[in-house]
């Protein structure tokens, strides 16, 4: 019984709270610290999660969307989208509303999350971002690409955020297990 109690301590255990609407889940190990929360957005065939990882540790970590999956209770696994497969639908097939929504969603999250100060997210992104075309197909991948999370090498003590998607026919993606890998480390939150 002891073991299985340390074992526990040493996994980590996720911590929840609410900020401007969401609710965040959160786990470190390692010195690594993993933030989510799904947004309350639908783009295309897309579920939206906002994500943040900061680099507690010692030594460099990598971080990338392709390493996050979600496991429905039914055993359906979902691997997230990669940020230029998003960026492409959208500049073929976004439009304004796209464009709308997911600035609107994800400053309503990035901005209200008081406590995190990114120093290779979103903020830096948009700014490169904005400075792109003005069709609504390359608003709507210029809005996708300063928002997704992107492959980062974080060395100690940088932070990285973005939206991380998922083809889900549009649907949030509902109960299951949501499981980020940073390097070596996996990372495990449920959802209700």
């Amino acid at each position: 019984m002891m073991l299985f109690a340390l074992g526990g301590f040493l996994r980590g255990q996720v911590i929840e709270f609410y900020s401007n609407g969401l609710k965040y889940q959160t786990l470190t190990k390692s010195g690594v610290t993993v933030m989510c929360a799904e947004m309350p957005l639908q783009v295309r065939s897309y579920a939206v999660l906002q994500v943040a990882v900061i680099n507690g540790s010692s030594s460099p970590r990598t971080v990338q969307p392709s390493w996050f999956s979600f496991e429905s209770p039914e055993g359906r696994a979902i691997t997230a989208a990669a940020e230029q497969q998003v960026i492409a639908e959208l500049q073929q097939h976004g439009g304004r509303n796209d464009v709308i929504k997911l600035v609107t969603a994800y400053e309503r999250a990035i901005y209200g999350a008081e406590k995190l100060r990114s120093n290779n997210g979103y903020e830096q992104r948009r700014q490169a971002a904005l400075a792109m075309g003005s069709a609504a197909g390359l608003k709507a991948a210029a809005a996708a690409s300063a928002i997704a999370l992107v492959r980062t090498r974080l060395r100690p003590k940088d932070s990285t955020d973005g939206a991380v998607f998922f083809v889900n026919e549009g649907k949030p993606l509902g109960p299951g297990i949501l499981r980020v890998h940073v390097d070596n480390e996996l990372f495990e939150f449920r959802s209700e």
